[in-house]
């Protein structure tokens, strides 16, 4: 028996060690903890607008999360779209300029993951035109729904005062390649929205609005026609939020679609 108890404790031992041994980071951007679940390859930027991770072979960020205030979105800050590739990030990394030449025949914009709109209130707006928060989005898409939500996203930050965002790519089938690009790239089939709002001081007090968009989304889509649970966001992305909550809590927000909620705010 004494054996056997030994053999279990060695056995075991490692495993209370390194089980969830996540890295505790601190940043204002992230609600409740940050996604996890994205390759060790990836690299985590932290700005004062953004934080990202940004995978080395997509080129793109599997997420972007932004908090965003009052005094975030209101402001005269120059909000001009000049595209660079991102200083922290290796050429291997990341795309440059150059490879988004001709985007637009792909029917594509140059679509911002956190938006430039949202910081004027910040002398660091510019910094949401490094390409690492960018990914070719369908027109139809980045000029229709995905700025509407933008627009509804800056409405609530200065009805609630504060709120809290998450968004990234689905890769669920093949898409064209950029033409001009000469690096390895994979361009998103689909983008995932995530909202979240602390409406009290309890843990559960929180609202959300999360979203799922494929690419070929139409211009005049109503936001709510979009509307998904953030399990199903984890589904399908293979990431996990809100992991520093409760778990009986954290199964509550994401298995709800908070569609009574979403249908008052984000009415178009």
């Amino acid at each position: 028996m004494r054996v056997l108890a030994f053999a279990l404790i060695f056995c075991s031992f490692p495993v209370l060690i390194f089980a969830q041994a996540f890295p505790e980071i601190h940043c204002k951007h992230f609600f409740y903890g940050y996604p996890t679940g994205t390759p060790s390859t990836n690299d985590l930027i932290i700005r004062d607008v953004y934080a990202l991770s940004s995978n080395d072979y997509t080129k793109f960020a599997d997420w972007v999360a932004y908090r965003l205030d009052r005094e975030t979105v209101s402001g005269e800050s120059k909000t001009e779209r000049k595209w660079k590739a991102d200083p922290w990030l290796d050429d291997e990394e990341t795309l440059e300029p150059d490879d988004f030449k001709n985007v637009s025949d792909l029917r594509m914009d140059r679509g911002h993951q956190a938006p430039l709109a949202s910081f004027k209130g910040t002398e660091y707006a510019a910094d949401t035109n490094f390409l690492s928060n960018i990914t070719p989005q369908k027109s139809d898409l980045n000029q229709g729904a995905w700025v509407r939500l933008e627009n509804k996203e800056r409405d609530l930050a200065l009805s609630y005062g504060e709120i809290y965002v998450i968004t990234g790519p689905l890769y669920e089938k093949e898409m064209p390649k950029l033409p001009n690009a000469d690096e390895v790239h994979v361009i998103p089939s689909g983008y995932w929205k995530i909202i979240l709002i602390k409406t009290g001081n309890a843990l559960n007090s929180i609202s959300v609005a999360s979203f799922i968009f494929d690419q070929e989304s139409k211009r005049g889509d109503e936001l709510i026609d979009h509307l998904a649970t953030i399990d199903e966001i984890e589904r399908r992305s293979g990431l996990d939020f809100l992991r520093e909550l409760p778990d009986a809590i954290e199964e509550q927000i994401e298995s709800k679609d908070f569609r009574e909620w979403a249908v008052e705010h984000l009415r178009q």
